[in-house]
């Protein structure tokens, strides 16, 4: 699949942004072949099952022009670095603890001539400021675990349809990881195979949102 598919489902994107998903490709197979961030095998998914299911946090809130959004072990820059395509004036921070994954996602930065997104190897702990509308994050760790890092960064100052907070694409049908919240936690799960239906890959998945 090629980025038709995100075209097909985004038909609103400028030239320039549909360049760019298209150089997505060619990028990422360049930078893989020197560090490997995606499954080998997986490298021909790349639009289904990396680059549009990170867009599926677009269909659970459209962030606005100066709103702050950090990404949590962000990896090879999923969803952090297609949702910075998307929102061409929204700040990304993209963190992970490995240095070779933050390099990565510098030179696809770099490739695609991205002024509003920034990686740096970090870790939550690192960060100190409440200073981001959401954090948003693929895979990462268990809920629970994903809150206690993030919540203390997630500012007060609202300005989106939806309350601050986070953005965690997961699989369906964790009602188990999800007692293990605090009892007030508010929480949403939207199925992705909703969004995109059609995709295999998807029947699975889902966003959780976790308000602030």
């Amino acid at each position: 699949m090629s980025a038709e598919l995100v075209y097909q489902h985004f038909p609103e994107l400028s030239d320039k942004q549909r360049e760019q998903f298209a150089q997505l490709d060619a990028l990422y197979r360049d930078w893989n072949s020197k560090i490997n961030v995606i499954s080998r095998k997986d490298i021909d998914n790349l639009y289904p099952n990396h680059i549009l299911h990170s867009l599926a946090i677009a269909k659970v809130v459209r962030f606005k022009p100066g709103a702050k959004v950090l990404d949590l072990g962000t990896g090879g820059g999923f969803p952090g670095i297609p949702l910075a395509i998307l929102f061409p004036e929204t700040e990304f921070h993209l963190i992970d603890g490995i240095a070779k994954k933050i390099r990565v996602c510098n030179e696809v930065i770099k490739g695609l001539g991205l002024t509003n997104v920034r990686a740096e190897q970090k870790r939550a702990e690192e960060l100190k400021k409440p200073v981001y509308d959401f954090v948003v994050t693929r895979a990462v760790a268990k809920m629970a675990r994903i809150a206690e890092w993030s919540m203390r960064l997630i500012t007060r100052k609202q300005q989106h349809a939806i309350p601050n907070g986070i953005l965690a694409l997961k699989g369906v049908g964790l009602e188990q990881e999800m007692k293990e919240l605090p009892k007030k936690s508010y929480l949403e799960e939207y199925p992705i195979k909703d969004m995109f239906p059609g995709v295999d890959f998807y029947e699975v998945k889902a966003v959780i949102y976790l308000q602030y």
